[in-house]
């Protein structure tokens, strides 16, 4: 059994809020949550999720590989390291 007075309080039905709405109920040691981010407002978990490449490392790597089509000049990766065999 558990030492009596050493534990916090324990609330089954604490309600979470986000943005000042009720969003779910859960067992918490608080008997309010008020959080920014949930399920059903993430990016993530609405399908609403972009990926950015503000810095354009994609195309940085094709062309450190040569992996652009259509453009003429490129350099074709070099094989072996560089060392030939005898």
């Amino acid at each position: 059994m558990a030492k009596p007075d050493i534990h916090p309080t324990w609330y089954p039905e604490a309600k979470v809020y986000c943005n000042g709405q009720l969003v779910m109920t859960v067992g918490s040691t608080k008997p309010e949550l008020h959080v920014d981010v949930w399920s059903g407002n993430h990016p993530y978990y609405t399908g609403t999720q972009k990926i950015i490449d503000t810095e354009g490392r994609v195309e940085r790597f094709r062309r450190k590989y040569g992996m652009l089509e259509g453009e003429e000049g490129q350099a074709q990766p070099q094989r072996g390291g560089g060392k030939k065999r005898k």
